[in-house]
């Protein structure tokens, strides 16, 4: 398993240009791009920019992301999310990125509608996004979030909505505190039972162990530092046949008040142990 990079994890303390600099210096193989990273980069820089980035590094871009928000929008609200998907798409054929990921909504509160509303309109919408993206070589990663308020929060219910878009290119992301935060990874089934094909991104990450309803995002950690089973987690991955990176996914404060190059660092160190314990699985946890 290769080791990716979302620009996430320094979205705060560094930029698109640098962490091209540090993906090549610490020796990640894959870079997510964050779309608000990206449009900011496009200010001073051109695509050619980046197409020539990538035609000589062994770093690749592997996504673009991500879309937030796209249930029960308002016309105004979808016209956002089509513009996002147009010139994420746009970018995607011009510099060989295969994947666009795309987020649930959420509430202030619990969700109101019922499954099965969330079911119809995440269906919906996601075809949508397939007859979009299908022109540009673009697939559509659904990720489900797992906290209680966005409404599609568990993998079960992510994959039952992709089997029944049932097009190529859609299918789903699996990120380890979202599968984390739903039922504390009591479901591990539920990853090795994606359908062949189907798990298009892996993002990798622990968290610190706190209570559902204090857990966030901003609890995310370095794999191994937290109590999320990454090691099971990455091993269920596998199991399907997915191919591709494990992708470092943090949103943690702490490290957005670091250098970014001691993060990378970081990332790189705590991470990989995984990578190699996916292909050898009987290796005890790495414990840092």
């Amino acid at each position: 398993m290769r080791l990716g990079y979302n620009e996430a994890t320094c979205m705060e303390n560094s930029s698109l240009e640098q962490d091209l600099i540090l993906c090549e210096k610490y020796g990640y193989d894959d870079i997510e791009l964050r779309i608000d990273m990206l449009e900011a980069y496009l200010q001073t820089h051109t695509v050619e920019d980046l197409q020539a980035f990538f035609s000589a590094s062994h770093v690749k871009p592997f996504s673009i992301n991500a879309i937030d928000y796209i249930n029960f929008t308002s016309p105004a609200q979808w016209e956002e999310v089509r513009r996002q998907a147009l010139f994420s798409c746009r970018i995607a054929r011009r510099i060989g990125c295969r994947y666009l990921i795309v987020c649930p909504s959420k509430a202030d509160t619990y969700f109101t509608k019922t499954e099965q509303e969330v079911f119809d309109d995440t269906v919906s919408v996601l075809c949508r996004l397939s007859d979009l993206a299908g022109p540009y070589g673009v697939s559509i990663a659904f990720e489900p979030v797992g906290d209680r308020r966005w409404c599609c929060n568990s993998l079960r219910f992510a994959t039952e909505i992709v089997n029944a878009v049932d097009r190529d290119n859609v299918g789903l992301t699996v990120d380890c505190i979202n599968f984390y935060m739903h039922d504390k990874c009591a479901d591990m089934a539920s990853i090795r039972n994606i359908p062949r094909g189907k798990l298009f991104i892996y993002h990798i990450n622990d968290c610190e162990d706190r209570p559902f309803g204090v857990l966030d995002h901003c609890h995310r950690i370095m794999p191994g530092k937290g109590c999320i089973p990454v090691a099971e987690i990455t091993e269920a991955v596998q199991s399907t046949g997915y191919d591709g990176p494990a992708c470092l996914e943090l949103f943690r404060p702490a490290y957005w008040a670091m250098e970014a190059d001691a993060v990378f660092r970081l990332g790189a160190c705590c991470t990989r142990p995984f990578l190699r314990q996916a292909c050898a699985p009987h290796k005890q946890k790495p414990n840092y």
